[in-house]
């Protein structure tokens, strides 16, 4: 193997850093152009073509830059910003983007003054540790148990998103999934896992009004023999298992040999007697249903049916875990260690339906369940998708608020007076840090500019008017409605954000802004392509040394 030829893109030759810094700038510009449209509540959908050939209209900045394939390295961890910031607080992928970009666009005046870019990013460091501590100086506590407060914070989260027009309906299935699923740890904490134990069922049909929060867990299954088991069984006694209720084939290849004729009676009566022991071994806690993650063969299904048992087969494991929280089961791996603690007694009711085409399982009114699903119902699958990214953003902020309960005025105000701060502070800097320090102050102001833009009102005036509002770090809940585009108190209009998503903003996008400013070479380690009419290499003749000891013809 050699090692790979260093090529240097011809268009960024070696003189300079200043060149790379320049073409890295202009591409995360550019990526902050694409999505900047799309933040606040007047904000613009993007329809995209993902690869095969479906479309997505969302206005979700994670969900644009998602579907984008840039060739230019500084755009492509640009857009890994937004994930960070997705998999981390689940909201403020947008914001994350525009500030990172006005952060470059602003250091590029000092690169051309041949700032060191370590200056750069020392101002950016200090504004950024500045700006964390105004947060901390105007977060105001919540109350997480309180749920009105809870609903306007996740309704003014979630108010930029196309699902606004529905009102409280996506926040409600927000609050309610994610109250659920919260687990105490300890010191007053709670925890919420999003990922393992709330899922999103679609089904298409209905109407959205018709979505809701079930106090337990729906999978796509109907039982193995619906003639013969019961579809609907309250207070029900679950077994929940992950081993095959069939007879265990060998593992490769097994020859026996067979000298009488009752031979073979005798293997298939040994089959038959395995399976019937399995089954006794289950039937001996008398429950109501049976549910595996493998395979159920014919002879099972009738043991238990024989005994009024309903069963369920090939679940898929992530449902089984939601299962067992929801009612209260444990997951048993072997049918003969079955013990009466592992039986779910916590549902209230298990039912099949029927919705559209499809069969359902519902194993719902759980006494304290920690698992939920939240069904969907809409129009299309397009309309369905994009419910769905709205609701994961709102259930992120809800679990944002039960996790560290404090919150920030939203609507450009805490950026404006972070702004605000850090121009005062920047007169008491020394030295040559003070005016990148400045710069990074002005930059701030991105997010209130381009939620005015989006609005559509005339933006020097109305940022004029916010600027003399918060002249001194005052006035640090006036800011602008996203829908009309009046500069107002967001106190009154319930325009809040979580402290976390702010945070983790400003530090992702400082800090990013940093790394690329430290970038002063793009050196490629890819092979160049073939020209295209070169002679093509000549094919590989195989010796007798190399040929298959298998291939090799008789003589």
């Amino acid at each position: 193997m050699h090692a790979p030829v260093l090529v240097l893109k011809d268009s960024l030759k070696r003189e300079s850093g200043t060149k790379v810094h320049h073409a890295n700038i202009q591409a995360s510009k550019a990526v902050a152009d694409i999505i900047r449209t799309t933040l606040g509540p007047r904000s613009m959908l993007k329809m995209l073509l993902d690869a095969s050939g479906g479309i997505v209209v969302t206005n979700d900045g994670n969900a644009i830059l998602r579907e984008l394939d840039l060739a230019h390295p500084a755009a492509k961890s640009m857009i890994e910003l937004s994930r960070t910031q997705d998999e981390e607080v689940g909201d403020g992928t947008t914001s994350v983007i525009i500030l990172a970009g006005e952060m470059l666009h602003v250091a590029e005046a000092f690169i051309e003054k041949n700032y060191h870019p370590s200056v750069i990013c020392r101002a950016y460091n200090k504004a950024l540790e500045d700006a964390v501590a105004v947060l901390d100086k105007i977060a105001m506590p919540i109350d997480a148990q309180d749920r009105g407060a809870m609903l306007g914070l996740v309704k003014s989260c979630i108010g930029t998103k196309f699902t606004s027009q529905f009102g409280d309906l996506i926040a409600d299935l927000a609050i309610d999934a994610t109250t659920t699923v919260g687990v105490d740890i300890g010191q007053g904490l709670r925890d919420v896992d999003i990922k393992n134990y709330i899922k999103v069922e679609k089904v298409p049909g209905g109407q959205l009004e018709d979505s809701k929060v079930l106090k337990g867990v729906m999978i796509n299954k109907d039982v193995v023999s619906p003639g013969k088991m019961r579809r609907k069984i309250v207070n029900p006694r679950i077994i929940l298992l992950d081993s095959p209720l069939e007879y265990k084939k060998g593992e490769n290849q097994t020859n026996a040999e067979m000298l009488k004729e009752e031979d073979w009676s005798i293997l298939l009566k040994m089959e038959e007697e395995y399976i019937e022991e399995l089954c006794m071994q289950i039937l001996k806690f008398k429950p109501d249903l049976v549910i595996t993650e493998k395979g159920l063969s014919d002879l099972a299904c009738h043991y238990l049916s024989k005994h009024g048992v309903s069963a369920i087969r090939r679940l898929r494991k992530t449902d089984n875990n939601r299962i067992a929280k929801a009612c209260g089961a444990v997951i048993v791996n072997r049918p003969d260690e079955l013990q009466e603690s592992d039986v779910g007694t916590g549902a209230g009711l298990f039912e099949v339906k029927k919705i559209g085409d499809e069969f359902f399982a519902f194993i719902v009114d759980c006494k304290d369940p920690k698992a939920c699903t939240v069904l969907l119902r809409g129009a299309s699958k397009d309309l369905l998708n994009e419910v769905e990214r709205n609701l994961q953003d709102a259930m992120s902020v809800a679990r944002n608020i039960i996790k560290n309960p404090k919150l920030v005025p939203g609507g450009g105000a805490t950026e404006l007076t972070v702004s605000a701060t850090l121009k005062q502070k920047s007169s008491s800097i020394e030295g040559i840090e003070k005016w990148p320090y400045e710069a990074a102050a002005i930059a701030f102001e991105a997010i209130p500019r381009t939620l005015a833009q989006n609005c559509g009102v005339n933006v020097i005036r109305t940022m004029t008017a916010l600027q003399g509002k918060h002249a001194n770090g005052e006035n640090a809940w006036i800011g602008i409605d996203g829908n009309t585009g009046a500069v107002t108190d967001m106190k009154e209009r319930k325009i809040w954000d979580a402290y976390n998503v702010k945070a983790q903003t400003f530090k992702t996008a400082i800090e990013a802004a940093c790394m690329l400013l430290r970038i002063d070479d793009i050196v490629s380690g890819i092979k160049k392509k073939q020209a295209p009419g070169a002679a093509p290499s000549k094919p590989k003749v195989e010796t007798e040394a190399d040929a298959d000891s298998e291939q090799i013809l008789p003589d």
